[in-house]
């Protein structure tokens, strides 16, 4: 019986002045272990298998759903399945996912449990898909680049969607209930059996440099955020003065994060940011105090701190002092009344299949 697990690491996207543009992977992991049974090599099209068992512990344990046509990474997996040819699950399938990574503190849950199903799906039916080709897939699930690029290369990453000839660009743009349609009680095994397949090439990237003594205090207020929340307070037009800002410092950002030793009173300068942490301060009590008091000068080791993602969560890039600096933003968020967890990360590799 075929045995395997993946792991996929948490994320932070957007770094300061990156909004959309960047992402970082880090040393929190989704792990799934799955076993089953091969194809059967007559298996009858319009016959699906018993549904697969599903087990979860850990972060959202307690609220991920069990059934694998509810569950986003085995909806995921199915979708690729199904565009690849196969229209249903191996007999016998059976995972279990322990998860690391906090649901809504823009860690990158949902972008993990999107590549954790892309790469289900690739394994399951032994498809052989390469990353730009497990990239599409993921793109036509969770829209935006940052975080799952750098879920499944790793790293420090850019990334943009292309510009698609117009079929294509339709095919990338149809609703997500058409890809991940939800299945209701009396779904037959023809249901949902068609999905819109990928166009090709959605997304490039490009892996910056990273220092390796730079490592990430996370600090975790114990309070949810939804991505769609945290985009509704963004405005639908900037100034040419705020976007040349946040250029200027994604230019120089990218290439200081890669140099030692790191200089501190240049990348703190290259993390701030017009685009959206200013616009998300009234969803996340003491994000102005934090940003403005915690600097290189009052913390030494510190190196840059922004919001991580669309938040709550707050990250510092240091190389040192991280007991220091944890502290006294626990501090500042206490003094509004919220509670937070907090740890400190490396920068990860790759999402990885291994065979056991």
């Amino acid at each position: 019986m075929p045995q395997f697990k993946i792991r996929v690491p948490a994320t932070s996207a957007n770094i300061g002045p990156g909004f959309d543009v960047v992402g970082l992977s880090l040393s929190l992991w989704l792990e799934l272990t799955a076993s089953h049974s091969p194809y059967p090599s007559d298996s009858d099209p319009e016959q699906t298998p018993p549904r697969p068992k599903i087990s979860y512990s850990g972060e959202g344990s307690d609220e991920v759903p069990l059934d694998a046509y509810k569950n986003l990474t085995t909806r995921v997996a199915l979708y690729v399945l199904r565009c690849n040819g196969r229209t249903h699950f191996p007999p016998d399938l059976t995972i279990h996912c322990h998860n690391e990574i906090p649901f809504g503190r823009g860690l990158g849950s949902s972008g993990a449990a999107v590549i954790a199903g892309v790469l289900l799906g690739n394994a399951l039916g032994q498809l052989g898909l390469s990353d730009s080709r497990l990239m599409d897939f993921a793109l036509m699930v969770e829209r935006h680049p940052d975080n799952v690029t750098a879920a499944l290369l790793g790293g420090f990453i850019g990334s943009y969607l292309r510009e698609l000839d117009e079929a294509a660009t339709q095919a990338a743009s149809v609703p997500l209930s058409e890809v991940l349609p939800e299945y209701p009680p009396e779904a037959g095994p023809q249901w949902g059996r068609d999905p819109p397949n990928a166009p090709l090439g959605i997304g490039h990237f490009v892996r910056f440099p990273w220092a390796p003594e730079i490592k990430a205090v996370a600090i975790i207020p114990q309070f949810e955020l939804s991505t769609s929340k945290a985009r509704d307070v963004l405005p639908n037009e900037y100034s040419r003065k705020d976007l040349v800002f946040n250029m200027q410092r994604l230019a120089v950002l990218t290439t200081a994060l890669g140099r030692s030793p790191a200089d501190p009173e240049l990348i703190y300068e290259a993390m701030k940011d017009r685009v959206h942490q200013p616009y998300r301060k009234s969803l996340i009590p003491g994000l102005p105090e934090i940003l403005s008091s915690l600097t290189p000068s009052t913390h030494p080791g510190l190196l840059g701190i922004c919001l991580s993602g669309a938040g709550p969560t707050i990250l510092a890039l240091a190389t040192g002092n991280y007991d220091a600096i944890a502290n006294d933003a626990k501090n500042i968020f206490k003094q509004f009344g919220v509670e937070v967890d907090w740890k400190l990360l490396e920068v990860s590799g790759r999402s990885e299949v291994v065979y056991l």
